[in-house]
């Protein structure tokens, strides 16, 4: 599995343009997985959130939903071609997901702490598709975070992970050739294009660096 560089959109951060506009100028630098997060508006205001930014994808991206499992549902019951959801700890239960939305679902899981590992291992082998680890560094876009991980840290957890790993934190260009070592399968970006001038150009530098980063042998990230 590579998610390469993956997008998680900020309301705030892409305010300016909106962020169908971001998410669109991000997949045209060569985004190819993208996390529509918003935590603060209306169940219907998101579905509308979602669909919009689906059709603005076309399919050439992935794209998966934080946190509302119920959105997900709706907009696949629908026929919105949502690729699937992220989870927090907090969210519903990655198995429940995962009977309600099948299969074919992407189920990522946000995990940073070795109870985590745990748990994933008891669940039934597909249970869930990846997990988001982190933070790497300091990060403003989340000021409860878990304790950095660094990329040594990530580098562990991804060693000990029974699924393929997405870093996210304060991840910058210079730290995705290092993530990639570490047995990333993808590194998840916020500020990085959504506080961008140029989301578009800032995409396809990370993007470039992602692709030329060397891939560890037998690395989770190329399954």
């Amino acid at each position: 599995m590579d998610l390469g560089v993956y997008l998680v959109t900020d309301p705030r951060m892409c305010a300016d343009r909106g962020v169908s506009q971001t998410v669109a100028a991000a997949v045209a630098g060569g985004v190819r997985t993208v996390q529509i997060r918003d935590k603060s508006c209306s169940a219907t205001d998101f579905l509308a959130l979602v669909e919009e930014v689906v059709e603005t994808v076309a399919g050439r991206a992935m794209v998966v939903v934080n946190d509302r499992l119920d959105v997900v549902r709706t907009a696949r019951e629908r026929g919105v071609g949502v690729d699937g959801v992220h989870l927090g700890q907090g969210d519903a239960d990655p198995r429940v997901a995962r009977e309600q939305l099948g299969p074919d679902a992407v189920i990522g899981l946000t995990a940073d702490h070795a109870a985590h590992l745990a748990a994933v291992e008891s669940w039934p082998a597909g249970t869930i598709d990846y997990l988001g680890v982190g933070v790497i560094h300091d990060t403003s876009t989340k000021l409860d975070h878990p304790p950095v991980l660094g990329i040594d840290g990530f580098a562990r957890f991804t060693a000990a992970s029974p699924v393929p790993t997405v870093a996210i934190g304060g991840i910058s260009r210079d730290d995705l050739a290092g993530l990639r070592r570490a047995g990333a399968s993808g590194a998840a970006v916020v500020s990085a294009i959504c506080a961008a001038e140029d989301p578009q150009e800032a995409a396809r530098d990370l993007v470039e660096a992602w692709q030329q980063a060397p891939v560890p042998a037998g690395s989770l990230a190329r399954s």
